[in-house]
């Protein structure tokens, strides 16, 4: 069954993209998402390696001890969706909101997945670090994002 939430969770996030990513702002996706695999990369390996959390069931489980399907492709998905559709113009109560949401959604299936099933499991991590550090990895994202293509459009104006 874990495998199947698994294949399931590439599948629903492929969906997502599809449905989300157009070609208008495919550049900028492109860009958050492979940014996103380095601080995910780092944190889901200190994480591991530390002893704090552990990934029973997964992907490549032979050649990466953590969640290769969590941190290098629903995460830089996420990031993608997220950046793309950060609310720029809008106040900053929404903003909060929307900046909160995600790791909200993300935690509780977390949770979720951590009780019900074997592929993740904590050891010494609870459920508020995760949501910290989804909060800050997010957010590190849209920085460099803003940041990235700030810097494209003065050298191309």
């Amino acid at each position: 069954m874990d495998t199947i939430l698994l294949w399931s969770a590439w599948i629903v996030t492929a969906i997502l993209l599809l449905i989300f990513i157009n070609r208008k702002n495919l550049m900028q996706a492109i860009l958050s998402f492979l940014f996103m695999q380095v601080p995910s990369w780092l944190f889901g390996a200190l994480v591991v390696e530390g002893g704090l959390i552990e990934y029973p069931v997964g992907i490549l489980q032979m050649a990466y001890k953590a969640s290769f399907t969590f941190e290098f492709f629903i995460l830089p998905a996420v990031s993608a969706i997220f950046n793309v559709y950060f609310p720029k113009q809008k106040s900053w109560l929404i903003k909060t909101i929307y900046t909160l949401s995600f790791p909200t959604v993300i935690t509780i299936v977390e949770v979720i997945l951590e009780t019900h099933t074997e592929l993740i499991k904590y050891i010494h991590w609870t459920w508020y670090l995760s949501y910290i550090t989804l909060t800050i990895t997010l957010l590190i994202s849209y920085w460099f994002y803003l940041w990235f293509f700030k810097k494209i459009k003065e050298k191309y104006q």
